[in-house]
């Protein structure tokens, strides 16, 4: 192939790989204000058919927008005021125990020797104490910069929530208007059947997301009652535990219940048999979740199977995080919808 004018082309050729560059600069720089762009868009989706729900109950827009907002508040608001309350009490609890240690001990190194030699009669007490006093000494500055960036680690993490509930409800609010835009520029002919495939993928999105919250509320509701049946450790807390971990599809009952199951085992406050019966609880509630409640409740959003549900929520888990876990399987079902109503269909016309 003969170039007629090589600078031009090697120009053209510069200009664009640097503005791919730019433009992949770009998206990292941005990258957590596209994730809480996601993130709240997600969310939208999954309060739309409440909302739309509200709508056909004769509710103005603003007002079903409004309710369903002020309703997911009060329910967090509620699991914080729950656990908070328990949080601080079990911390106040600790740094009682830690004082009283602290004053009834004349010297703790000498009650710290005596301990671990009755544990560990062969083990060099004083070269291990001071190679410890040693350690903390040398890495005290990593430990004092390792607090700090966990402390802002939760300074950004309460500050994004923020940022996420600020675009959800606008989001959610405006999501007819938004939908509209983008209808418009389909090209007229090919409108209608777009407006069918985008509003398959909404609700199928908006039921999915109603669904694993109906799931975590069952799991929480149901954890509550048969945790404070047997007497375990903090119900209300392991409740909250069960609910959230219910959120995460594929893995998160089991996760969740392998945690309670383990804090049911804390000395002095759980037991073996606390924990052996939260386990055997947790394995039968598993086998209906997956079996009876599972299938009834989710039976209105886009079945996905099993194999694609978990490279969706693997894929989904490495790119994204726990986010791209969740929000993995109803992006597979779209792509499902579209390749069983677009793809096949276009195949078997040639």
């Amino acid at each position: 192939m003969k170039l007629h004018n090589p600078f031009r082309t090697a120009l053209v050729a510069t200009l664009g790989v640097g503005l791919g560059i730019l433009l992949i600069g770009s998206v990292q720089t941005l990258s957590t204000v596209l994730l809480y762009l996601g993130t709240a868009l997600f969310i939208s989706l999954g309060l739309d058919p409440l909302i739309s729900w509200l709508e056909r109950q004769k509710l103005p827009r603003w007002l079903a927008v409004l309710v369903t907002i002020v309703a997911v508040l009060g329910v967090f608001t509620g699991i914080v005021l729950i656990v908070l309350p328990i949080i601080i009490s079990q911390v106040t609890q600790l740094v009682e125990q830690i004082t009283e240690l602290v004053q009834s001990s004349n010297d703790i190194w000498a009650d710290l020797r005596t301990w671990l030699g009755g544990i560990f009669p062969a083990l060099d007490i004083d070269r291990v104490l001071t190679e410890a006093q040693d350690w903390l000494l040398a890495n005290v500055g990593s430990i004092t910069g390792g607090v700090i960036n966990a402390s802002l680690t939760v300074v950004n993490g309460l500050f994004g929530a923020f940022i996420v509930l600020i675009l959800t409800i606008y989001l959610t609010a405006s999501t007819p208007s938004l939908k509209r835009a983008v209808y418009q520029l389909v090209p007229a002919s090919k409108r209608p059947r777009f407006i069918d495939l985008a509003d398959q993928i909404t609700d199928s999105v908006g039921y999915y997301v109603m669904g694993q919250v109906s799931l975590g509320v069952i799991n929480g509701v149901l954890s509550a009652i048969y945790l404070s049946i047997i007497q375990a450790p903090f119900p209300a807390v392991l409740a909250v535990v069960a609910f959230f971990f219910s959120l995460i599809p594929l893995v998160g009952t089991l996760t969740g219940s392998t945690i309670i199951v383990l804090a049911c085992l804390i000395p002095g406050l759980g037991s073996p048999a606390t924990a052996l019966a939260a386990g055997i609880y947790y394995l039968i509630y598993m086998q209906i979740e997956a079996y009876v409640i599972s299938p009834r409740i989710m039976s209105r959003a886009v079945s996905v199977p099993g194999a694609v549900v978990v490279v969706a929520a693997l894929a989904g888990g490495s790119l994204l995080g726990l986010l791209g876990a969740l929000i993995a399987i109803p992006v597979a079902a779209s792509i499902l919808i579209i390749y069983r109503q677009v793809v096949i269909p276009r195949m078997n016309e040639r």
